[in-house]
């Protein structure tokens, strides 16, 4: 399985950078996983970006304010699911300023909230794949997440 995060906007702060990357790579001993910065712009030009890098059979959980609270379990629950039914690429998609235009997110497969609170985009990348990385953790038995 792959897992995929399309973000609207890139992270440039080298910190964030960093702690992201170091995720991401540890993700990568548990799954193929891929990171695409999209370019921001009018809903129309976001909708189509964001559609073109939706694999065939991917199954999508859209980051939406509205969306489920979940424990972290919650999210391992999720990926195992995926794993188990053969999901050939689970994709997280965050927004940009203005969130996910509504046809993409309303083609979501599920909706995630990561906290009541507003978080910047690039902080809640952080927390998502994080999360992710725990996820996986859990699943596997590993002592992360103790």
């Amino acid at each position: 399985m792959e897992v995929r995060v399309v973000a609207v906007g890139r992270v440039k702060e080298r910190g964030l950078r960093d702690a992201i990357d170091d995720y991401l790579e540890r993700i990568g001993h548990y799954a193929k996983v891929k990171e695409i910065e999209l370019a921001d712009g009018s809903e129309a030009e976001v909708s189509a970006r964001i559609t073109k890098s939706i694999p065939q059979r991917a199954r999508v959980i859209a980051l939406e304010v509205d969306g489920e609270t979940i424990p972290s379990a919650g999210i391992a629950k999720w990926i195992g699911q995926a794993e188990n039914d053969a999901v050939a690429s689970l994709v997280f998609l965050i927004g940009g300023s203005y969130g996910l235009p509504r046809p993409v997110s309303d083609a979501a497969y599920r909706k995630l909230s990561l906290s009541a609170l507003t978080l910047p985009h690039r902080l809640a990348r952080l927390v998502l794949v994080e999360q992710i990385y725990r996820g996986f953790s859990i699943l596997r038995g590993s002592p992360y997440d103790h």
